[in-house]
C-alpha cells in the first residue's frame, strides 16, 4: 500500500508528540519532514532514528517553516499537519490556505488521537495564552495536593531544544538536575519553581515513556501546560487559566479556545491589575461557549526583595521571553512591579541589544520597553548578559520566573520580582480539589 506523505508543522513540542502518538508506527503514512518556527535553532536538525521508530531508520529532517512550499512540491506531500500553539485563528487559516494552495490537505489532530490515558488521576492546568499564569496555578495545585499527603508529580509540556535522544525522558528533583540536563533559560523558568516547591517534575520528548515513569511515583499527575496547548494526557480535571489583559483571545486563539471548551474550571487571573470591564468580558465569553464551567477570579500580586532599589530609579525590566514574543504581551510582572514601586523611568534596551537579542526586537517589534529573557543556548545567554550590562540603568528588575542572576552575571544592582496565585472568589481551587479527591477516593 502506498503510504500518504505528510509534513508536520511544529516548534519542537506538540509536533513530536503528534508524530509519536499518531504516526510513528503507522504504516499508512510517511512523515517526510517536520518544519519549525517560533523557537530559534530547531531547523537543520533531525528527529533521531532512536525516537522515530522502525519505519524511519534515518530519522526525520527538520526544516524551517519558510521552506514549506518547496517541501510540498518536491516531495508530493499530501497532508500538512499543524502542530504548534499560541497563534490566532487568522494565522492558522493563513497557514491552511498556503498548504492548500500548494496542493496539500491541511489537518489538525483531535484529542482522541493525541491524549494518552494515565493509570492515575490527571489534573491538567492549561491556558488561553502564553503568560496567563499557568505556572503559579499549577504550583498552587501541587501545593494543595501535597498538603493532603499525596505524592504529586508534575509533567511539563515539552521544550526539547538539545540532544533529543538524551531528552527522551527527563526527571528533575533538585536544582543540580537543571545543570546536568543543560537546560535553557526557558526550561529553567518552568522547572525550577516546581523543584524549589518540593515537586518532582518530568519533561522530555516521548510522553508515553514519561507517563509510565511518572505513574510509578505519583498518586496524582499534574499536567503543566505550555503555551496555550491542550494536554498530552487525558485529564480527569481541566483547569484553564484566562488573562483579562487580553480579553477576547479566549475565543480567537488556537488552541486556547479548545482549552476553554474542555475546561471544568476557568481561572480568570490577574484581576487585580486588569480593568473590571475586561474581566467581565472574559467571563461572558467563557460562559457563552462553556456555560457549565466553574469560574474562579484570582490575582497574581507582585512582591520584590527591596523596593528601595526601584523607587525613583531608572530601571531595566527583564521579563519572561515567550510571554513577550509569541505570547504577544508588551509587559509582564517586572513592569507591573516597576509601576507599583515607583520607578522613575523604564529604560529601553533596544539600542544596547546585541546579536540575537537585537534580532528578537526586529522579529517582535511590538515588544514594550523591556528586555525579553531569551536564552535558547549558551551563545544567546551570553548575548542576553551583554545586553543587560550594556544598558544604561540604575537597577535591573528581574521579572522572570527564575532568579536570572544564577544564569547571567548582572553588574548593576538588581531586584527579583515574585508572584503567586491569590484566589479572590470562593469556592476556589482548594475546594474544587477537595471534591476531586473525594470523587477519586484519594485521602
Amino acid at each position: 500500500m502506498k503510504r500518504k506523505k505528510v509534513v508536520i508543522l511544529g516548534a519542537a513540542g506538540r509536533d513530536f508528540h503528534n508524530f509519536n502518538t499518531a504516526f510513528r508506527n503507522n504504516e499508512e503514512y510517511e512523515v517526510v519532514a517536520f518544519t519549525a518556527t517560533q523557537i530559534p535553532n530547531i531547523d537543520g536538525r533531525r528527529y533521531p532514528a532512536e525516537l522515530a521508530g522502525a519505519l524511519y531508520p534515518k530519522g526525520i529532517p527538520i526544516f524551517s517553516e519558510s521552506q514549506l512550499p518547496q517541501l510540498i512540491k518536491e516531495n508530493g506531500i499530501e497532508q500538512a499537519i499543524f502542530a504548534y500553539s499560541d497563534v490566532s485563528f487568522n494565522y492558522v487559516m493563513k497557514k491552511a490556505s498556503e498548504a492548500m494552495s500548494f496542493g496539500a490537505d491541511f489537518k489538525l489532530l483531535g484529542i482522541d488521537k493525541t491524549m494518552l490515558k494515565s493509570k492515575v488521576p490527571v489534573i491538567a492546568v492549561v491556558a488561553v495564552r502564553t503568560g496567563s499564569g499557568k505556572s503559579q496555578t499549577s504550583r498552587a495545585v501541587c501545593n494543595i495536593l501535597r498538603e493532603k499527603g499525596l505524592r504529586v508529580v508534575a509533567v511539563r509540556h515539552p521544550m526539547p531544544y538539545g540532544d533529543l535522544v538524551k531528552q527522551k525522558v527527563q526527571r528533575y528533583a533538585c536544582i543540580e538536575d537543571l545543570k546536568k540536563n543543560e537546560c535553557t533559560i526557558e526550561e529553567m523558568e518552568e522547572y525550577e519553581p516546581h523543584i524549589t516547591n518540593g515537586t518532582i517534575i518530568y519533561a522530555g520528548v516521548d510522553y508515553e515513556a514519561i507517563l509510565r515513569e511518572a505513574e510509578k511515583e505519583a498518586d496524582v499527575i499534574v499536567w503543566d501546560g505550555g503555551n496555550n496547548d491542550t494536554s498530552f494526557y487525558k485529564p480527569d480535571l481541566t483547569i484553564t487559566v484566562a488573562d483579562p489583559h487580553r480579553p477576547g483571545d479566549e475565543l480567537s486563539y488556537y488552541a486556547g479556545m479548545a482549552n476553554i471548551l474542555l475546561a471544568d474550571v476557568v481561572v480568570i487571573n490577574k484581576v487585580e491589575s486588569a480593568l473590571r470591564q475586561n474581566v467581565d468580558t472574559v467571563r461572558s465569553n467563557v460562559l457563552s461557549v462553556n456555560p457549565t464551567a466553574r469560574i474562579i477570579e484570582a490575582a497574581s500580586p507582585v512582591t520584590v526583595e527591596d523596593e528601595s532599589l526601584i523607587r525613583g530609579k531608572r530601571v531595566l525590566v527583564v521579563e519572561d521571553g515567550p510571554t513577550l514574543t509569541h505570547g504577544g504581551m508588551s509587559y509582564g510582572a517586572g513592569v507591573i512591579a516597576a509601576q507599583k514601586f515607583g520607578a522613575s523611568e523604564l529604560v529601553d534596551p533596544r539600542k544596547w541589544a546585541v546579536g540575537s537579542i537585537s534580532e528578537t526586537f526586529r522579529k517582535y517589534p511590538k515588544t514594550g520597553t523591556l528586555l525579553p529573557a531569551m536564552g535558547y543556548g549558551d551563545k544567546q545567554v551570553k548575548e542576553l548578559e551583554a545586553t543587560i550590562n550594556r544598558s544604561d540603568c540604575d537597577t535591573v528588575i528581574i521579572g522572570t520566573p527564575i532568579d536570572l542572576r544564577r544564569v547571567v552575571k548582572i553588574k548593576r544592582p538588581s531586584v527579583r520580582v515574585r508572584y503567586e496565585l491569590a484566589e479572590i472568589t470562593r469556592p476556589g481551587v482548594k475546594e474544587i480539589l477537595e471534591g476531586f479527591l473525594t470523587e477519586h477516593k484519594l485521602p
